[in-house]
């Protein structure tokens, strides 16, 4: 049996603390995941509550999305990673990558309803200079 995650989104806050009329200034945006705990709720679940936070630097917004992801799959599994958590208190890649997807999915979209920059890397495209015609390299 393989383990599964499910996350759930019990509370989104957002709040855009930058005027409308000014122009967004270069920023900062930091992303942070907390897990709470890791507790068993059943033989076959244990439920991982979090809180995943984005902040601008200067203070443009901030979002904060909170819930609980559950994971499931065999005794065995899920002892192994309940006691994992408990010495090293990092929880395992799989329910953390899981958490973050939802969660960032979610901040996203209400970026763009606060109008404020998402919390991903934007390309960088270089300006190109306007470069005067060379000479050409032969003559005939």
């Amino acid at each position: 049996m393989t383990v599964r995650v499910r996350v759930f989104v019990y509370n989104i806050s957002a709040e855009r603390f930058w005027d409308a009329e000014k122009p967004i200034p270069p920023i900062q945006i930091a992303t942070n995941i907390n897990v709470l705990e890791m507790n068993k709720k059943r033989e076959d679940l244990l439920e991982v509550p979090f809180v995943f936070t984005v902040n601008y630097t200067p203070a443009v917004a901030q979002i904060s999305v909170k819930g609980r992801a559950q994971v499931g799959g065999s005794r065995s599994e899920l002892k192994k990673i309940q006691d994992e958590y408990t010495e090293k208190h990092v929880p395992p890649p799989m329910v953390v990558q899981s958490i973050s997807n939802v969660a960032f999915l979610e901040s996203v979209i209400i970026t763009r309803t606060l109008n404020v920059p998402p919390p991903i890397p934007l390309p960088k495209i270089p300006l190109l200079k306007k470069e005067k015609p060379s000479e050409p390299t032969y003559r005939a």
